[in-house]
């Protein structure tokens, strides 16, 4: 076995919310494996920066395309404009979410709770069976979806984040098992604490309690997700097919 398993030179990767955060640190790891990255989010602005950051950094191409992955045209267009410039998608990464609202079931509004799932949860399936069609073509693709800790635990207060990535998890499998026959494998990755402008650390108090939550003691940084985003998108990983793997610093190990 050779480091060559890992390289993705000639593979196009589409990340979904791919300029900042857990996103830009999975794209720049699949970029310095060698992949041609596109750049999918609302921000276009954003996506157009971080394309162009990355192509500087790393020596490959990139394309930025403004995307709204809870609209089924969003999602359709970008993996179009994807095929369009580099002729095949080889691997997605669902990135794309957010937290949600925050507030307990009784008070949480009809709109908060759908927006949530709609770009958690539906987003996820609107990339993914655009993605898919193209796979299907070529015999051949990856599909990463990063879900949460939360796929498997109960969070107060986050009855639409849990909801919308319990339901990414059981999709992921579903698909892992409709797919495969096509040499499409679909996993799954967990994340735990990770700095994020979706996860905020408001401070030293609340960064030690985040803390104590963590047996490793420290809370994730977003480059740290590109070695198991490299290890699902690579030939390296061409037996995992279904599985949910944690990054999480031991969060599960302790439960809620």
């Amino acid at each position: 076995m050779t480091l060559d398993i890992f390289d993705l030179t000639g593979k196009v990767a589409v990340i979904t919310g791919g300029y900042k955060g857990i996103g830009r640190g999975i794209a720049e790891g699949l970029a310095e494996a060698g992949a041609d990255i596109v750049i999918g989010a609302r921000n276009f602005e954003g996506c157009k920066e971080a394309a162009a950051e990355i192509k500087k950094d790393f020596g490959v191409e990139t394309l930025a395309v403004k995307c709204d992955v809870s609209r089924v045209e969003d999602a359709e267009n970008m993996i179009a404009a994807t095929v369009e410039k580099f002729g095949q998608v080889d691997i997605l990464v669902n990135n794309a979410g957010i937290t949600g609202a925050a507030k307990a079931v009784v008070n949480m509004p009809d709109e908060e709770w759908q927006q949530t799932l709609a770009i958690n949860l539906t987003g996820i399936f609107n990339c993914s069976r655009a993605a898919a069609r193209e796979m299907v073509k070529r015999k051949s693709g990856k599909i990463i979806n990063v879900t949460s800790v939360a796929s498997f635990m109960p969070l107060p207060h986050s009855g639409d984040y849990c909801a919308s990535k319990g339901g990414a998890l059981l999709l992921t499998k579903v698909m892992a098992l409709e797919l495969i026959k096509h040499n499409i494998q679909v996993n799954a990755i967990c994340p735990g604490y990770f700095r994020t402008d979706l996860n905020p650390v408001l401070g030293a108090k609340v960064e030690q309690e985040i803390k104590k939550r963590v047996p490793i003691g420290r809370i994730g940084d977003p480059k740290e997700m590109a070695g198991l985003a490299l290890l699902l998108a690579s030939s390296a990983g061409d037996y995992l097919v279904g599985t949910a793997i944690n990054i999480d610093g031991g969060v599960m190990l302790k439960g809620t």
